[in-house]
C-alpha cells in the first residue's frame, strides 16, 4: 500500500491477491498460475519476466477476464480500483475491458480481423464503449493512427491488416488499445519478431503515450534489456509463482534469487569481454508435475536441504524488495557480488 504526502493511504490501481489459475486436462491439473500477488499504482510501469510457461501471460489474461475455458479453475482476487473483477459477470467485464484496461497481444496479425479495415476495427472499439456517431469514431481512429506514427493515416485506415508491415500492425494495436484512454495498458511481448529499429520505435511510442495519457503499463517480455530501460518495477516469475519482485535497481544491481541470477548471466553485456554465456541448466518444470519444495531447486546450483521439501515464502527482506528463496540475505548479497556482477 502506498501513501499520499498527507499520510493517507492510496489504494493501488491494480491489486492481485493469491491468484491461482489451474486447468484440468486429461494428463492432470496444469497449475499455470499458483498463488501470484502483485500491486500496480497509477502511472507505474511493471516489467514481468520469466521463461516461457512461467505464467506471465495467463496471469494478465485472467486480469483482463479472457480466461473463459470450462476446464479452468480460478481462485483469488483481482482488484481494479478496489473492485473484484473475478466477481463480475461477462457483460460487466466487457464494459471495463477495452475502456478502462486494454491489452496489446503478442501477435498483432492474429489479433486483427483479416476481413475488416484497420480503421473500422479501431472505430468499432470506440463505438462499443461510447455513444458517438460512426463518423466521429472513424475520425478518432484516424487521429489515433496518426498519433502512433503511421504515415498517411487517412489512407491506411482504409487498408486491411495484410497490407500493413509487422511494425505498423503493432502500432495499430497500440492505437486500438489507447483509443479510449485506459488507465491500464498490458503489453504482452509487444516487440516479438520486430527488428531492433522498429522495436526501439514501438517501445519509445509506448513510453511517450504513457506520459501523455497517464496510463499504467505492464510489460510482459523475455527481454531483460527492454525491462531495464522501460519499467520502474520488475516481477520475475517461475513455474506459475513469483520468484522475485523489486525496483529495477533491486533486480539489476542486487537481485536475491538464483533464478534471477541465471537470467542475468544468460544475456550478453557490452561492457564485459565474455567469451561464452552461462545459460540456466535444465528446462522449466512441467506445470502438472511441479517439483516439491522450491520449484527451481532441481536447476539451482545453490540448493541445500530445505529446498527440496519446503516452498519458500515470498518475503520482503529489504524495503520494496521481495524474494522466495531459502538462502539467508547475507548469502544472497555475497553470491551476487562474487558471481553475478563482474566489474567491467
Amino acid at each position: 500500500m502506498t501513501f499520499s504526502s498527507s499520510g493517507s493511504r492510496i489504494s493501488p490501481l491494480l491489486e492481485v491477491r493469491d491468484l491461482k489459475v489451474h486447468f484440468d486436462t486429461s494428463d492432470g491439473v496444469v497449475k499455470a498460475v499458483d498463488g501470484v500477488s502483485l500491486r500496480l499504482g497509477e502511472r507505474q510501469r511493471l516489467g514481468v519476466v520469466g521463461e516461457s510457461g512461467s505464467g506471465k501471460s495467463v496471469t494478465f489474461l485472467t486480469v483482463m477476464g479472457l480466461i473463459t475455458r470450462k476446464d479452468a479453475t480460478i481462485e483469488g482476487e483481482v482488484l481494479f480500483r478496489g473492485q473484484d473483477l473475478l466477481a463480475l459477470s461477462a457483460e460487466e467485464m466487457r464494459h471495463i475491458r477495452g475502456k478502462e484496461m486494454a491489452m496489446i497481444f503478442q501477435d498483432p496479425i492474429s489479433s486483427l480481423h483479416p476481413l475488416f479495415r484497420v480503421g473500422d476495427q479501431i472505430a468499432e472499439a470506440i463505438l462499443a464503449h461510447e455513444k458517438v456517431s460512426k463518423r466521429a469514431a472513424n475520425t478518432r481512429a484516424v487521429e489515433m493512427l496518426a498519433k502512433v506514427g503511421i504515415p498517411q493515416p487517412n489512407e491506411r485506415a482504409r487498408q486491411y491488416p495484410h497490407e500493413f508491415s509487422g511494425g505498423m500492425r503493432q502500432r495499430a494495436m497500440i492505437a486500438m488499445g489507447l483509443c479510449l484512454n485506459p488507465d491500464l495498458l498490458i503489453a504482452d511481448e509487444p516487440t516479438t519478431a520486430l527488428d531492433v529499429t522498429v522495436q526501439a520505435q514501438i517501445l519509445g511510442l509506448i513510453d511517450q503515450l504513457r506520459d501523455e495519457f497517464g496510463t499504467a503499463v505492464v510489460m510482459i517480455t523475455h527481454d531483460l534489456g527492454v525491462v531495464a530501460e522501460h519499467t520502474d518495477n520488475v516481477q520475475v516469475m517461475y513455474a506459475g509463482r513469483v520468484a522475485e519482485y523489486g525496483t529495477r535497481e533491486h533486480i539489476y544491481h542486487g537481485s536475491h534469487h538464483p533464478y534471477t541470477w541465471g537470467l542475468m548471466q544468460s544475456i550478453s553485456r557490452l561492457d564485459e569481454n565474455v567469451e561464452r554465456l552461462h545459460p540456466i541448466v535444465g528446462s522449466p518444470p512441467s506445470l502438472i508435475f511441479v517439483p516439491p519444495g522450491c520449484p527451481f531447486h532441481p536447476r539451482c546450483p545453490y540448493r541445500f536441504a530445505p529446498c527440496d521439501r519446503e516452498i519458500p515464502p515470498l518475503v520482503e527482506e529489504e524495503v520494496g524488495h521481495r524474494s522466495a528463496c531459502h538462502l539467508a540475505l547475507e548469502d544472497k548479497k555475497r553470491i551476487f557480488a562474487q558471481e553475478v556482477v563482474v566489474s567491467p
